[in-house]
């Protein structure tokens, strides 16, 4: 990677770390990346509204492959002393995605400047953290006739500098769940005349375990509850309606989609024996990140032709990434570069991005270009 084009887009890291913005909000985020593709390549940019892309064009009937950035930031104060330190409280680039929107300007800027004998497209992603930056993105696979695509996600855990995949399911699929359950009310001296959704909220804690056991799947089936809302701070009342909130998450999305309907059948079982209204609700949906065999073998051979360390995992992630989305559609795969294993882990307030990685980004789609 040529010292100035390192140069530059360290600067912009910088810089998108100090504008941090949050999921489906980074206006001035994809603007300033926008500018700097214009200020500094030739190469095409459509501007999608909430995302754009850049294209090097080479010949109509060369292959279509795509690289994808995420842009967005955390809900988190900095909370650590950097020179380039978020400028607004509450926001703070703690996933690393300014490192990789300016990995991806990098590459975008080495192949303006080197040239490819591929149409390569430079996908800049919103919302990834909400989980549905992607599929506003995914018109764009079957508009261009993507042949494959990839991205790599920074993380901590792996040798410094490493890559590390595997085939298959790389990260796992979840969403946020919440059943709701409205009963009647009435006065704590008298709860037999009221309709109270604790007792069937505890009886749904206590299937989750058989719902999730090993044996009964095939992959890792997890259901975590993160809050139970139930009646209200008034002693004189006894709870009328009760929310049961919980992240679920599986290796394979079919699982994911057994448990989902499993929750729903026995909420509904337990609305029916105590006479309450029950409904659901979902957020933050995240697919299985599927790697094809193809694509990751390729990237695997573009570090080894690097002299890249490369680390095979033999199980997938547990948190998740939307890049599935795309590799429903089309070839992909998704690797990690790694922090260093003792390096402060994403979304905590000790991480900051690495900007020696944004040369590996670099390299390794470089890599992938040229086979």
């Amino acid at each position: 990677m040529k010292v100035q084009n390192y140069e530059l887009a360290k600067k912009l890291r910088h810089e998108l770390h100090q504008h941090p913005e949050l999921s489906n909000e980074e206006v001035w985020t994809k603007n300033h990346l926008m500018e700097f593709i214009k200020a500094n390549t030739n190469l095409e940019i459509v501007d999608k509204g909430n995302w754009f892309y850049a294209i090097y064009k080479a010949d109509a009937d060369k292959p279509n492959i795509a690289f994808r950035a995420d842009f967005d930031a955390l809900p988190m104060d900095e909370g650590i002393e950097l020179p380039w330190a978020s400028k607004f409280p509450g926001k703070a680039h703690k996933c690393g995605h300014d490192g990789h929107a300016a990995t991806l300007a990098a590459f975008a800027l080495e192949i303006d400047q080197e040239g490819a004998e591929k149409n390569i497209f430079f996908l800049f992603q919103p919302a990834e953290e909400t989980g549905d930056g992607a599929i506003q993105c995914v018109e764009f696979i079957k508009e261009h006739n993507i042949d494959e695509i990839y991205a790599y996600h920074n993380m901590s855990g792996f040798p410094y500098k490493s890559v590390a995949l595997k085939d298959g399911t790389i990260m796992c699929a979840s969403k946020g769940m919440t059943i709701h359950f409205e009963g009647v009310p009435a006065h704590a001296s008298q709860p037999e005349t009221g309709i109270n959704p604790s007792f069937a909220i505890g009886n749904i804690l206590g299937a989750i375990p058989k719902f999730t056991s090993p044996q009964n799947n095939k992959g890792l089936v997890l259901c975590t509850v993160v809050q139970i809302d139930v009646g209200e701070k008034a002693f004189g009342l006894a709870a009328s309606k009760g929310d049961l909130r919980m992240t679920i998450r599986a290796f394979y999305e079919e699982e994911l989609n057994r448990l989902q309907e499993n929750l729903e059948r026995f909420a509904i079982e337990q609305a029916e024996q105590f006479g309450l209204k029950v409904s659901f609700e979902y957020c933050d949906e995240f697919p299985e990140t599927l790697n094809h065999k193809e694509s990751a073998d390729k990237i695997r051979l573009a570090a080894k032709h690097k002299g890249m360390e490369l680390v095979e995992m033999k199980e997938a992630f547990r948190p998740s990434e939307d890049f599935g989305h795309y590799t429903k559609l089309t070839k992909g795969a998704l690797c990690f570069i790694g922090n260093g294993e003792d390096y402060p882990h994403i979304h905590t307030t000790e991480y900051d991005f690495r900007d020696e990685l944004i040369e590996v980004g670099v390299e390794l789609f470089k890599g992938l270009a040229k086979l």
